[in-house]
């Protein structure tokens, strides 16, 4: 880390950290938008990030906007304990597998695995945009995560990253053994553009009457091509902005007719029998908040277990910012409770 970098995350690690009522003040008048108010120290956040001129990703070239990815997710997330990471190579993609300290050696006691897509629009994102929160869901949890790099747009467009997240969900059951992981215990889980691919494999799997035993859907896209009030009254100045949208379905799916395909857009699928149970969680301030809901509501109405939980204020994003602030740690710290209550009861 760099010592301008390790100014900035210790700059914004003591701002997010001062008392509510400071927070409230230096972020101005408190954000309120249908019925919810946006937390003090996300607010000061998105305020400083303006105050300093961030620019904002989609304003970059592509390879620039990976870059300032890293670096973004670098000063929110900080450096998380874990008992050991290792690369992998899952299917000829690069892989990460976060051990947690409880789980002790890596294959000789096999217990669950979390198989994780990380967000950034299906053009951004990778093993170190969400380093930090993998760690800290596999340590908090008990449970190993192993975090797979799919194929980026424009570069590869659809269907590259939806085959890819398949083809790794195919390697993690052949290859459960070697990872430490109990077959009938592989759950799979992601946020954003990585919900969207957790919940096509989730489809995938049960229609191929394959083991899956849950979904981890974190403010998941699920109808690209779909217009929703939470994308009208989100859309700007909350981090995930309608442009930033507008580049993502661009990208991915250059070919207008793909946008309503299933593999891209959930929402729109025949879903089968036999779905794993789901977890889907919301952000009060996100664009994808209704989607995400609406998903929610149609695996429900399918017959399939589902618990969705909304934090109505957090942004699009939260799962990223575990080592600054308090809120939005406090909303992971429940989602990594919840993958532990579920995958690793007695753990």
């Amino acid at each position: 880390m760099g010592a301008r970098t390790g100014v900035e995350v210790a700059a914004l690690r003591a701002l997010m950290g001062l008392p509510e009522p400071v927070q409230r003040v230096l972020a101005g008048p408190r954000l309120e938008r249908d019925g919810q108010v946006l937390a003090a120290d996300l607010q000061l956040m998105l305020r400083i990030q303006r105050l300093v001129r961030e620019p904002a990703i989609e304003t970059l070239e592509v390879e620039l906007g990976r870059q300032a990815a890293v670096r973004q997710t670098g000063l929110t997330g900080g450096r998380q304990p874990i008992g050991s990471v290792r690369e992998v190579n899952v299917a000829g993609l690069l892989g990460r597998l976060y051990t947690p300290s409880a789980a002790g050696a890596p294959v000789a006691t096999p217990g669950p695995l979390l198989l994780f897509f990380h967000g950034g629009g299906f053009f951004f994102g990778d093993l170190e945009t969400h380093d930090a929160t993998c760690r800290f869901l596999a340590e908090r949890a008990g449970v190993r995560v192993l975090a797979v790099d799919y194929r980026l747009s424009p570069e590869h467009p659809f269907p590259a990253a939806h085959d890819d997240a398949l083809a790794a969900y195919h390697w993690v059951l052949e290859h459960a053994g070697s990872l430490g992981a109990d077959p009938s215990r592989i759950a799979v889980g992601g946020d954003s553009a990585g919900g969207n691919l957790s919940a096509t494999v989730a489809i995938d799997a049960a229609r191929a009457g394959l083991p899956l035993a849950w979904q981890l859907l974190v403010y998941p896209a699920t109808d690209v091509a779909g217009e929703t009030e939470s994308k009208r009254m989100f859309g700007s100045g909350l981090f995930l902005t309608q442009e930033f949208m507008d580049l993502a379905v661009a990208s991915y799916t250059p070919d207008a007719a793909t946008r309503t395909d299933p593999r891209v857009a959930p929402l729109r699928a025949e879903l089968p029998a036999g779905l794993a149970p789901a977890y889907v969680v919301t952000a009060g301030f996100d664009p994808l908040r209704d989607e995400g809901e609406a998903y929610a509501a149609k695996l429900a109405d399918a017959g399939v277990e589902v618990e969705l939980r909304r934090f109505p204020d957090q942004i699009h994003g939260f799962l990223n910012i575990v080592g600054a602030g308090r809120t939005s740690r406090a909303a992971c710290a429940e989602i990594a409770d919840k993958l532990r209550a579920v995958m690793n009861p007695t753990g």
